[in-house]
């Protein structure tokens, strides 16, 4: 049997760029503060940070959902696919919240 492998790993490389360019937002928006810039215009550079984090986190929900759920329920494991649907219910719950 192989090794399990998770379903973004497809788009690893895209998930590295996306996380490199947040990486860069967060370092220019500490730049904006130690800069002494408008504080709406470091606001507005929060909430597009946020905006891509949260589309990252989208689309490994996403990536969750189409693989893993979905290859746990083809086996025919119901304990299992149960499993996984609960870790993604807990990621939703987890997004939702924060």
């Amino acid at each position: 049997m192989s090794e399990h492998q998770h379903g973004y790993i497809g788009d690893k490389d895209a998930y590295a760029k996306r996380m490199k360019r947040i990486e860069g937002q967060a370092r220019g928006i500490s730049k904006m503060i130690d800069d002494e810039k408008y504080c709406i215009d470091i606001l507005t550079q929060i909430s597009a940070l946020t905006s891509a984090l949260e589309a990252v986190a989208l689309g490994l929900l996403d990536e969750h959902l189409r693989h893993c759920v979905v290859d746990a329920a083809r086996q025919g494991d119901d304990a299992a696919a149960n499993a996984k649907m609960k870790e993604a219910m807990d990621a939703i719950t987890r997004l939702v919240k924060s």
